[in-house]
């Protein structure tokens, strides 16, 4: 018997942690070689994915930015890392930065700001 509930513990822990790595990975559903935005946190809400650069944001996403994720492509010599401005044309402060793969639920000081943004070697 006691046999059996180890058994059964084992089954049921190994499960769990395999539900846990398949709710936490990709959980920005966000295409690859792009870099998305998302009006509400937690990846929740309307979406925008830009592959490239980005000087003046559609009105709808424009201060609307709450989550964001990188899925860029990255290599030696590419412009991997993401950056957020407050302003069109990437005027203004720097709202958000992110590196390759980073995926961000929510930012309290990069909430709403976003409106422009640019591929960069690093942050």
């Amino acid at each position: 018997m006691k046999r059996f509930l180890a058994t059964a513990a084992a089954a049921l822990l190994a499960t769990t942690a395999g539900l846990a790595l398949a709710g936490s990975a990709g959980a920005a559903d966000c295409p690859s070689g792009e870099f998305c935005v998302w009006q509400d946190s937690d990846f929740g809400g309307q979406r925008a994915n830009w592959s490239g650069d980005d000087g003046w944001w559609e009105s709808w996403i424009s201060d609307t930015d709450s989550s964001w994720a990188n899925h860029g492509i990255s290599g030696p010599g590419i412009k991997d890392h993401v950056k957020v401005y407050e302003s069109a044309w990437q005027g203004g402060s720097m709202t958000i930065c992110l590196a390759p793969g980073q995926e961000v639920g929510y930012n309290a000081a990069a909430n709403d700001r976003g409106d422009s943004h640019t591929w960069s070697m690093g942050c």
